[in-house]
């Protein structure tokens, strides 16, 4: 009985399930190294007095990748830019959140440039000399994935035409 019901609503399957389900916001992530192996973390405008400094990151737009979504957002607070190497994380977070994180090195040549409506300061620390007040579960991630730090990103060759390493 249920599954001929199921049947003949078939142009309302979709509809049906989607108001029966959980709905998510997707959150992007990024543990951006740079050359020396230094993450670069971020003092936030609006987050909590005490928790300000973060990694960067924040929501995916409908249809985007989610690597493109962390270099975005890179790219959007900072002005520098990243190649997204692998997924770290995907879990479901606070509330209806979904949050992924992504392991990124910085790409040479950027030019830094925060954004001042969301971004107080940004610069890159070595993993023993941390915040006090860095976000707990971004420390956490860090400390998780100290491995990745440690690998020294390849330095683009002359020959590849990126014109050699801003420094």
């Amino acid at each position: 009985m249920v599954v001929a019901v199921w049947h003949r609503l078939r142009r309302y399957q979709w509809r049906l399930v989607w108001l029966r389900q959980s709905k998510f916001v997707v959150t992007t992530t990024g543990l951006v190294r740079d050359d020396r192996g230094r993450v670069l973390l971020l003092r936030h405008r609006f987050w909590p007095v005490g928790r300000q400094v973060g990694l960067p990151g924040g929501y995916a737009v409908s249809g985007e990748r989610l690597e493109d979504a962390v270099a975005r957002e890179v790219r959007e607070e900072t002005g520098l830019q990243v190649e997204v190497a692998h997924v770290i994380q995907v879990r479901s977070g606070y509330r209806l959140r979904v949050e992924t994180a992504f392991a990124a090195s910085l790409v040479p040549g950027g030019e830094p440039r925060i954004d001042p409506h969301e971004i107080l300061a940004a610069d890159f620390y070595e993993l023993d000399d941390l915040p006090e007040d860095l976000m707990p579960n971004h420390r956490r991630l860090i400390q998780e994935n100290a491995a990745w730090f440690a690998q020294r990103p390849p330095v683009p060759s002359l020959a590849e035409g990126t014109g050699g390493r801003a420094g």
